[in-house]
């Protein structure tokens, strides 16, 4: 069964046709754009569904439900294909106990369904974009809840826009040295660095708690844009799925069918 799963995020929208062999034709668009005739979805739908025949649903989750119906129109305009919206009210394979589940950002819940549907019960999904979050899933509580953290491109840029000598960095995550010899290279260290110690000391506190509580080992997953970064600064290891919201939308989405 292949599946059009697209992730709308506050800057990219990300999307892909997700099979029984994986995750193909990855595509990014700038979320604002997103049904711009030239360069957003539109453009790209006819060679998708051209190259993909057996494409036979579309699923997508959103952080950002101003531009939900946007992408209802341009889909709508596309294909006949049913569309789903994964929330907090469809099925993830595990149950919410999240007090507040309509507070859950729909991509933590693909992620959600991700995880488990890729390892089981328990884990710990890290997901590094604008912000970092974490996601828990347990053999007791289902989805439990998470952690969120400013991710490392908000806090250069926050760096940048609080204060009144400190530029903006670009996107280099390469440092030479520990001991900066200027006000960039100082910057960049205390990012490079204390990024994935931050998200090292969240991640060990998690575990601690799972350990406390009698849960057996986590299985341990990083997605997102830094994702890869992380993954080979964090311990113990950490298995690096970039396509895990997708693959989260697609498990969703055959859970609803039912």
């Amino acid at each position: 069964m292949d599946l059009l799963c697209i992730d709308i995020g506050n800057t990219h929208t990300h999307y892909g046709v997700v099979g029984s062999a994986g995750t193909t034709l990855h595509g990014t668009v700038i979320t604002p754009l997103l049904d711009d005739p030239q360069e957003g979805l539109p453009s790209r739908l006819m060679t998708i569904f051209e190259t993909h025949p057996k494409i036979v649903g579309i699923a997508f989750c959103s952080v950002v439900p101003a531009i939900n119906w946007r992408l209802q129109e341009v889909l709508a305009a596309a294909s006949t294909r049913p569309v789903f919206q994964l929330t907090h009210k469809h099925k993830l394979g595990v149950p919410i106990t999240y007090p507040q589940p309509a507070e859950i950002g729909q991509d933590r819940l693909a992620n959600a369904a991700a995880a488990h549907a890729l390892g089981g019960s328990p884990a710990v999904v890290i997901d590094s974009g604008t912000a970092v979050t974490f996601d828990i899933i347990t053999t007791k509580g289902g989805y439990e809840g998470g952690i969120i953290a400013p991710g490392i491109e908000l806090t250069r840029r926050y760096l940048h826009e609080r204060t009144a000598q400190l530029p903006l960095l670009d996107d280099s995550l390469e440092i030479q040295s520990v001991i900066g010899k200027s006000t960039t290279e100082a910057m960049r260290i205390g990012t490079v660095i204390g990024f994935p110690g931050l998200i090292q000391a969240l991640l060990d506190a998690v575990l601690a708690d799972l350990k406390a509580r009698g849960e057996p080992a986590a299985h341990l997953f990083v997605t997102g844009g830094n994702a890869a970064f992380l993954q080979t600064r964090l311990h113990p290891h950490v298995q690096f799925v970039p396509d895990l919201t997708l693959r989260g939308l697609a498990a969703a989405y055959r859970l609803n069918q039912s």
